[in-house]
């Protein structure tokens, strides 16, 4: 009851999932990822061990249809399941078992599957591909991007309910401790592609480093500018002098911290362009 999109970048060996089903909290169902070794989507009366399972099997130097041969080999009921697999290198592969409700089916490239099943029509997986190799950028977005052209085209013949997006990278997670890069879930919403593209860009303002092309100098119209939005935010109560003395440096990494903006935080008189639109959004200008 499910449509969903495996993929990797081979430039930065990142491995995602993306998802959607008229199903409450898919995320904690579908989506399985390990760095360096694979994705994996486990659908339609899904056996949630095809994930833990499957990774070990691409951990163990099987190829994607020698893991999908073996999980299915295992599973009594593989008539009803539906899967996709992304190793971090070869062929992907995705399986359509012959009891899953029509419309049922996925299609594969070089380097994604998608699949799904209750859909409306073929077009939604095909909408899926066709965005997903057509869009460029992170694999974050095209993942979010080939599940927005899938619910488009159709989507789960029963309506929305949750989505989710997962990619994994090494050492991607908060701190750099384990590979969970991007983990988003909307377990349950009237429009849960949207909340999850929503949920994208916060993602990105708070967890994403600065662009090297976004940095800007605190030159005196920007610190007198951040004088005014730090004395509406309560951080700074100064002159507006122009000037980014310490008193605003420190009233600016005050608003910082409170706002979770840490990782775009800049020593010197340097500022990320993302933080100051985030500013004068949140504070007006």
């Amino acid at each position: 009851m499910t449509f969903s999109i495996v993929a990797r970048d081979p430039q930065t060996g990142e491995l995602g999932v993306a998802v959607q089903s008229k199903f409450l909290a898919v995320g904690a169902v579908v989506p399985w990822a390990k760095a360096g070794v694979g994705a994996i989507a486990t659908q339609s009366w899904a056996n949630t061990t095809y994930g833990p399972r499957g990774l070990e099997l691409l951990a163990r130097g099987l190829s994607a249809a020698e893991t999908l041969e073996q999980l299915l080999a295992d599973d009594a009921e593989r008539a009803k399941r539906q899967v996709g697999i992304v190793p971090a290198s070869g062929a992907p592969v995705t399986y359509t078992g012959s009891e899953c409700f029509p419309w049922a089916g996925g299609r594969v490239g070089e380097h994604y599957a998608c699949q799904g099943n209750i859909l409306v029509s073929e077009e939604t997986v095909n909408a899926m591909a066709r965005t997903f190799e057509e869009t460029s950028g992170q694999l974050c977005d095209r993942l979010l991007a080939a599940l927005a052209a899938g619910q488009e085209a159709g989507g789960d013949s029963r309506g929305q309910q949750s989505a989710a997006l997962l990619v994994v990278r090494e050492k991607g997670g908060y701190g750099g401790f384990n590979d969970r890069f991007i983990d988003l879930r909307v377990d349950d919403h009237a429009r849960p592609i949207e909340e999850l593209a929503r949920l994208l860009r916060l993602h990105k303002l708070y967890l994403f480093p600065p662009d090297p092309q976004d940095i800007l100098p605190i030159d005196g119209a920007i610190a007198r500018e951040l004088q005014e939005l730090l004395t509406r935010s309560g951080d700074y109560h100064g002159p507006l002098s122009g000037v980014f003395d310490e008193q605003t440096r420190e009233a600016f990494w005050h608003f910082c911290g409170r706002e979770n903006l840490e990782e775009r935080w800049l020593e010197g008189e340097r500022i990320d362009r993302v933080v100051l639109t985030f500013m004068r959004e949140r504070l007006g200008s």
